[in-house]
């Protein structure tokens, strides 16, 4: 057995938590890719690309799904005391730490996309592109929050 703590040895294994800086780096590419993409659309193909809502809606959606399924799962692991099958538990882990990250990339980048909009007021569709794009943001937002709820209710102590 190995004496470093960060070494799990043999079947041991542990998944850390999110880090906010992460988050965080993974929200400034998608800022810098979502604000790159309306001069380089242009630069390319002559026009800006529309944000329309059934992505966004779609988003939202998903981050609803995410916010359910935490409920859910903190309520049976943590209420209710029942145990949840190793492969359900991973299963959820890896989906709350992989839409926690796809979030934040998304939500970069509608934002970001947003951000190059500003002061474009006699551009045409300026403000609609800015207002989808910035519920894009906010859908966004809300799936990483709903996968860090997640994460943390898929949470338990050392003994069990």
């Amino acid at each position: 057995m190995s004496e470093n703590p960060d070494d799990p040895g043999e079947g041991g294994g542990r998944i850390r938590s999110t880090t906010a800086g992460s988050l965080i780096g993974t929200a400034l590419v998608g800022l810098v890719l979502g604000w790159l993409l309306k001069p380089v659309s242009i630069r390319l193909g002559g026009t800006a690309p529309t944000v329309g809502w059934l992505p966004v809606l779609a988003l939202a959606f998903v981050a609803l799904v995410m916010v359910s399924v935490a409920w859910s799962t903190h309520r049976s692991l943590h209420r209710r005391h029942e145990r949840l099958q190793p492969h359900l538990a991973v299963n959820r882990l890896v989906l709350a730490k992989s839409c926690s990250l796809a979030g934040a990339l998304v939500a970069g980048g509608y934002l970001g996309y947003a951000l190059s909009w500003l002061g474009l007021t006699d551009a045409e569709l300026a403000h609609q592109r800015m207002v989808h794009a910035l519920v894009g943001g906010l859908a966004g937002g809300a799936l990483v929050a709903g996968s860090l709820l997640l994460e943390r209710a898929c949470r338990v102590g050392p003994d069990e």
